[in-house]
């Protein structure tokens, strides 16, 4: 027969702070001496939370000894917890150790009957519509597990991180009505729902891994709409470029006359875009067609002008593919597959898996570069005093003013970079030709014209002619 736990208080009770709801008077103050439901059973781990993004949590198991295991609730506490109408897996999770090899709902049983063999007479309050700890989360399992993996139907993905979003209000009220119970020392339910959810989830999707970090695919579970969200990370293929070809853009360029709408317009043939191809879309366009991603963007070591060729060992980029259904690709095959497509417009070479991180790296570094460029002069110099002129300039600091050409898209202000050497002058009556390596953003197009003034020094400067610059070629990018 359960007795009154008020009728244990004695005479000094204070009747403002005695309420029906405080339970924590059922805590379990001689739990070796009293009644203990895990006599014949065997505990194993207990879990420490981690919690490192927003909704997104995951899980470690460390193994303890039963001293460091909280005490659980008396028996009293545990009728109540039946009373109210608490569920077999929360009742598993509240009642304290955990049981090796047996699910929640198992030991939740174990505990209710043994509850039913000491008071035949208990029984569920029949005001109690759904399990006052989880809302009755845990008996829709099937339903969102179904959901999820459903969701993620068609999506190669092996590394899946699951979040899990309460109402702010569920959370604060589940750790009152553990506390109230002196279970305490129990999982909390985000832990142990987004356990039994894995699980679930794994039994129906074979393969998949369960994750805290760098997951391919990221869902999030809304416990009040039973709603799932799947988000798809991007996946980054890292190579180098050639552009063999002048006039073709690294990325694509919206057409002038239309923006780049859908549709295009009569000027850009209906494509959308300036020119009908670019690096990027000769490089990814067949990569989102192999992944089936719903986009893609290209980050580049630098950009070429569009008349400017980048030979040599090419341009580092990192291609990244948006929201892909597929992950696992032959490279070599793809990379062939581009070349062969893009022939005497683009060569890429070492293509391989990437990340988001090597995009920050490339953006950031900052390489020295070496062109060959070829202009023409009205010099009216020998040969020999036009060599000794221009090979002046290694090891010069130039101050460039932001050219007249990009004006429109730079801040105008003087920026210094230095002129590394210069090498190879070849002087062919008008026509000089000479390879020049600079400090990264410098323009090299300025440095031999002068931009009327602007960069000083120049190759106008010293020779004191005009020069108009006929091509220019990267010739290597020393990012290595």
């Amino acid at each position: 027969m359960w007795v009154d736990p008020h009728s244990r208080l004695g005479d000094d009770v204070n009747p403002d702070t005695d309420s029906d709801d405080d339970w924590t008077k059922y805590a379990d103050t001689g739990y070796e001496s009293s009644y203990d439901p895990w006599a014949d059973m065997v505990a194993t781990e207990d879990t420490q939370e981690d919690e490192f993004e927003d909704e997104f949590e995951d899980y470690d198991d460390d193994q303890i000894s039963i001293r460091e295991i909280p005490r659980c609730p008396a028996p009293a506490g545990i009728e109540h917890a039946i009373r109210i109408g608490t569920c077999d897996h929360c009742l598993g999770r509240i009642a304290g150790v955990r049981i090796a090899g047996d699910p929640l709902d198992t030991v939740g049983e174990r505990v209710r009957g043994q509850a039913l063999e000491r008071d035949p007479d208990l029984k569920v309050n029949g005001d109690a519509d759904c399990c006052p700890f989880c809302e009755d989360l845990f008996l829709d399992l099937d339903l969102i597990s179904s959901r999820i993996s459903n969701a993620i139907k068609g999506i190669e993905c092996s590394k899946v991180q699951l979040g899990i979003h309460f109402a702010k209000d569920q959370i604060v009220a589940e750790e009152a009505l553990r506390s109230s119970i002196a279970a305490t020392g129990s999982r909390p339910l985000k832990a142990t729902l987004s356990d039994v959810i894995q699980a679930a989830v794994a039994n129906k999707v074979p393969g998949i891994t369960w994750v805290k970090e760098r997951p391919e695919v990221m869902i999030l579970f809304d416990t009040l709409t039973l709603g799932v969200n799947v988000d798809i990370r991007a996946l980054f293929l890292y190579g180098r470029y050639r552009k063999l070809e002048r006039g073709v853009p690294q990325t694509r360029w919206p057409c002038r006359a239309c923006r780049g709408r859908e549709g295009g317009c009569e000027s850009c043939n209906g494509t959308g875009q300036q020119y009908p191809d670019s690096i990027q879309s000769l490089v990814c366009e067949p990569l989102v067609e192999r992944t089936e991603a719903k986009s893609d963007a290209f980050h580049g070591m630098g950009r070429e002008d569009i008349d400017v060729r980048c030979i040599g060992n090419g341009r580092p980029f990192v291609a990244e593919l948006k929201s892909p259904l597929h992950r696992t690709l032959d490279l070599e095959k793809l990379m062939k597959e581009i070349n062969t497509a893009a022939k005497e417009k683009i060569e890429v070479t070492g293509l391989r898996y990437s990340n988001r991180a090597e995009v920050s790296r490339i953006k950031e570094t900052k390489a020295e570069k070496s062109y060959t460029i070829r202009f023409s002069c009205e010099h009216g110099l020998d040969e020999e005093e036009i060599i000794k002129r221009i090979h002046s300039l290694s090891g010069q600091t130039l101050e460039q003013q932001t050219p007249q050409r990009v004006a429109h898209r730079r801040a105008d202000k003087v920026r210094k970079r230095k002129v590394i050497s210069i090498d190879n002058i070849q002087v062919e009556d008008n026509e000089i030709e000479l390879d020049v390596r600079c400090e990264s953003g410098t323009y090299v197009k300025e440095l031999v014209h002068s931009d009327e003034g602007r960069t000083n020094p120049s190759v106008a400067g010293v020779l004191e002619a005009d020069c108009e610059v006929i091509w220019l070629d990267v010739k290597d990018i020393h990012a290595d």
